[in-house]
């Protein structure tokens, strides 16, 4: 899996440097920016000024660009790579948010955050369980995460990706039931489960799920 998701990264910065090669700088940040409000209000999610914020898997676009009002700590282990190779990502433009080159699984914050947000990110990791386990243990008691995945819709495609890297960019290949138990094996709330996109072998959904208040 070591391996895999090695090249699955190094894939992953030749796609944005592709996908952004012949888009204008400020036209696509705009539209970016829209983009993450429509997904803010489609989930009616009014994050408070002030609220510390991780986006975890931030990419060169993620929803930092869209919560200025915020405390953001933004992570990817592909920044450096980023800000390097694309004229879109330049950290110095974002002074409110604080940006660490690491993986998901290396976050050291516990009890920190307000919101955590990771989107279309968690199958590209490489652990999955101990990226999951380090979300959840950044949250504040009766904060939320808010997760985002690509989920399958058919048994049999599940496992011949899972088997056979037929997507390079995802190491993690898994159903809707299958994310859904893992939020609920580590005593996860789901508020609520939004269909954002639907295809024909992956739909895209997105789960807000709070951390329990502890009891007394």
């Amino acid at each position: 899996m070591n391996l895999r998701w090695k090249v699955a990264q190094a894939a992953e910065i030749r796609w944005w440097n592709r996908y952004l090669r012949n888009k204008e700088v400020n036209t696509y940040m705009d539209q970016k920016r829209a983009y993450w409000h429509r997904v803010l209000d489609a989930c009616n999610l009014n994050l408070p000024k002030g609220a510390k914020v991780l986006d975890a898997g931030c990419g060169p676009a993620g929803i930092f660009i869209a919560i200025p009002h915020c405390e953001v700590i933004a992570i990817d282990p592909l920044l450096d790579a980023y800000e390097r190779q694309l004229p879109h990502f330049q950290a110095a433009d974002y002074p409110y948010v604080q940006f660490r080159c690491q993986p998901i699984e290396s976050i050291s914050e516990q009890g920190v955050f307000d919101w955590v947000f990771c989107l279309n990110v968690i199958n590209h990791v490489a652990d999955l369980n101990k990226s999951l386990d380090a979300l959840w243990a950044a949250l504040k008691p009766g904060a939320s995460l808010v997760l985002s995945v690509d989920a399958h819709n058919h048994a049999f495609l599940k496992r011949l990706f899972q088997l056979i890297p037929g997507d390079i960019l995802h190491p993690h290949q898994y159903s809707l039931l299958d994310y859904q138990q893992m939020l609920l094996h580590r005593k996860a709330r789901i508020d609520r489960t939004i269909l954002l996109k639907k295809e024909r072998i992956f739909n895209y959904y997105l789960f807000i799920a709070q951390k329990p208040e502890p009891f007394g």
